[in-house]
Order: C-alpha cells, then sequence, then structure tokens
C-alpha cells in the first residue's frame, strides 16, 4: 500500500466513524417530529439524554477527515470545495443550525415552549438537510461526471448533485442516520427499563432500515448509467463488500424484529462501515474520477510522512478519549442491564 493510500484508509475510517457516531445524531433530529402525544416530553429526554454527553465530541471525525484531506490531497480538495460549493455549504449550514437548536432547545428555553417548538423545529430540519447534502456530495463524487480544474474550477449549479442518482443516495443517507438512531435509542431505553420508548423506536428502526434498503438497491440500478465508473468497480474488486453488506442488512431487519437490540446495534454499525468501504474500495484507484487518481492527486511525499506521524500521535491521544466517554456514558450505564436486548 502506497502512502496516499494509506492516508486516505485513515481518512476513510473518520468518515466512517462520524457515520456511525454522528449519523446517529442527525437521526435523532430526524424523528423529533415524530415526538407527539402523551409520550412526547419522555421522548424528547430520551433523545436529549442520549446525545448529550456524546454530540459534541463525534465532530472530531469529520473536523478531521475534512483538515487530513485538504492537507493530503490539497489540489483535489480545492476542486471538491469549489465545484461542490452550494451543497457542502447547505451541509456546514445544518450541522451550525443544529448544535445551536439543540442546546437552546434542550437548556436554554426549555420552559419557553414557543421558543421551544422552534428551535426543535430548527433541530429537525437542520438534521436532516446535513446527512441529504452530504449524500448528494458523495454522488456528485461517485458519479463519474466531475472535471476538476483546480483553483480554475466553476461552482456547479446541480446538473452534478440534483441528478436521480444523488437525490437517492442523499435520501438513503437520511434513511441511514434514522435507522441508526432508533436503534441507538431502543438501546437507551432499554437500559432505563423503559419498554414502551425501546418498542416505539423499535418499530421506527425497522421503518428507517426498510427505507434505506429500498433507496440503496434504487442507488444500485441507477448506478449503471448514473455512475458507470463506480458499478464497474463494484463489479470487479468490490462485489463481496457490497454482498455482505446486503447479508448485514437482512440479519439486521431478523435481529431487530426479535428483539436482540443489542446485537441490532453491532449490525447496524457494520451496515453502515460496510456501505462507506464498499463505496471507497469501487472507486480505487480514483479519488474523484475518471480524472484525478489516489496516487496523482496527493501532496508531496515528505508532507505526507509528517502528515502520518500527526495522524498516528493524535489517535493515540484521541482514541482512548473518546472511548472513555462512551465507556462512561454509555457503556458503563448499560452495564448489569441483562435484558432480552443483550
Amino acid at each position: 500500500m502506497s502512502l496516499p493510500y494509506l492516508l486516505l484508509t485513515i481518512l476513510w475510517l473518520s468518515l466512517i466513524a462520524y457515520a456511525v457516531l454522528g449519523g446517529a445524531d442527525f437521526g435523532a433530529g430526524f424523528w423529533e417530529p415524530f415526538s407527539s402525544g402523551p409520550q412526547a416530553q419522555r421522548r424528547r429526554d430520551l433523545i436529549n439524554q442520549a446525545l448529550g454527553p456524546v454530540w459534541e465530541a463525534n465532530h472530531v471525525w469529520i473536523i478531521f477527515l475534512v483538515v487530513g484531506l485538504f492537507s493530503v490531497f490539497p489540489t483535489p480538495f480545492a476542486a471538491l470545495v469549489i465545484i461542490l460549493f452550494i451543497p457542502l455549504t447547505l451541509a456546514l449550514l445544518g450541522i451550525v443550525l443544529r448544535g445551536s437548536a439543540f442546546v437552546f432547545r434542550t437548556h436554554g428555553l426549555r420552559y419557553q415552549k414557543p421558543a421551544m417548538i422552534i428551535w426543535s423545529r430548527i433541530f429537525s430540519f437542520s438534521s436532516i438537510i446535513t446527512p441529504f447534502f452530504l449524500g448528494l456530495s458523495a454522488a456528485a463524487v461517485a458519479s463519474g461526471r466531475m472535471h476538476p480544474r483546480g483553483p480554475a474550477s466553476t461552482t456547479d449549479l446541480g446538473s452534478l448533485w440534483l441528478t436521480p442518482f444523488a437525490l437517492v443516495i442523499g435520501c438513503m443517507s437520511v434513511a441511514v442516520c434514522a435507522t441508526l438512531s432508533a436503534i441507538y435509542l431502543t438501546v437507551e431505553a432499554t437500559n432505563k427499563h423503559d419498554r414502551e420508548l425501546a418498542e416505539v423506536f423499535r418499530q421506527r428502526g425497522l421503518s428507517a432500515a426498510v427505507a434505506a434498503d429500498a433507496f440503496a438497491i434504487l442507488g444500485l440500478a441507477l448506478a449503471p448509467i448514473e455512475a458507470p465508473i463506480l458499478w464497474k468497480g463494484m463489479l470487479d474488486h468490490a462485489w463481496p463488500l457490497v454482498l455482505v453488506t446486503f447479508l448485514i442488512g437482512v440479519a439486521l431487519l431478523i435481529v431487530l424484529a426479535s428483539r436482540y437490540y443489542r446485537i441490532a446495534r453491532m449490525l447496524a454499525v457494520g451496515e453502515t462501515a460496510f456501505l462507506l468501504g464498499s463505496w471507497g474500495v469501487s472507486q480505487i484507484p480514483y479519488l474523484i474520477p475518471p480524472d484525478v487518481t489516489v496516487d496523482g492527486g496527493a501532496g508531496p511525499t515528505s508532507t505526507l510522512l509528517l502528515l502520518l506521524i500527526g495522524f498516528v500521535i493524535g489517535m493515540i491521544i484521541v482514541l482512548p478519549s473518546i472511548w472513555y466517554l462512551l465507556y462512561v456514558f454509555k457503556l458503563k450505564g448499560g452495564m448489569g442491564v441483562f435484558e432480552r436486548g443483550l
């Protein structure tokens, strides 16, 4: 494995980490409008308690990913942020609004009902648009229709990121986040011995998982025409990952329907990881198909070596800290709960 591929693998793992951790945070916002009726406040409280200790820490992975990309692949990164300026800006706006809205609705304005309703809606809307526009951007890259020209690139007004393929992938991204969140919240409710809420989020998880699978199948159906390079790469060397992703998805539905919640959580994480892994492997050797390869788009070797050292030192610090955070607020709180969901 060449140095650019090694660094890209590390960055891709950070993307997976953001998807399975930060993605679940966005999914919680997706379910916010469905919190109505006599259980509404209990559902909101469960979401607040689940996100509160960890949601800000999950942004570590997107920050690491962005900084790593423009450090390892400076010229392609510059072209990407210019061409996809509109969807990426909307996604960034969603991240900022979602964080602000979560704080105001949960802490600052909780007992001022009109203001809380407004911020709750902003929290929900921004939680949906962020994964949607990130999915649009990913599909635009995978389509093979992007031809970057470095700083001379021009902003695309929608011909790349408003295609049928891109819209399907954007919807799939939202569905994946909703699935992760529903399953995580099912486990949270089980840990709190609230079987009623656990059943509510179990049913939501099933619905979202079916929707995610349907969008994934539709995306595969569109890929031969909308993303031929990605489709060819999948058939050549990524089909085992796609097959494993499909099998995990089927197993997830069975396990979730059978109420084995912790196993369902592991399968949901695995399905998301293999889904993103399938995309990455299908694009090899391209960073931006069909013009920019991984090796061709990388920076100088001396810079990459320094970055690798920095990545290793950073992970030595960050990974134990993230694990300890999750252990204190998530794992430790759930230990000793011997429900069927174990």
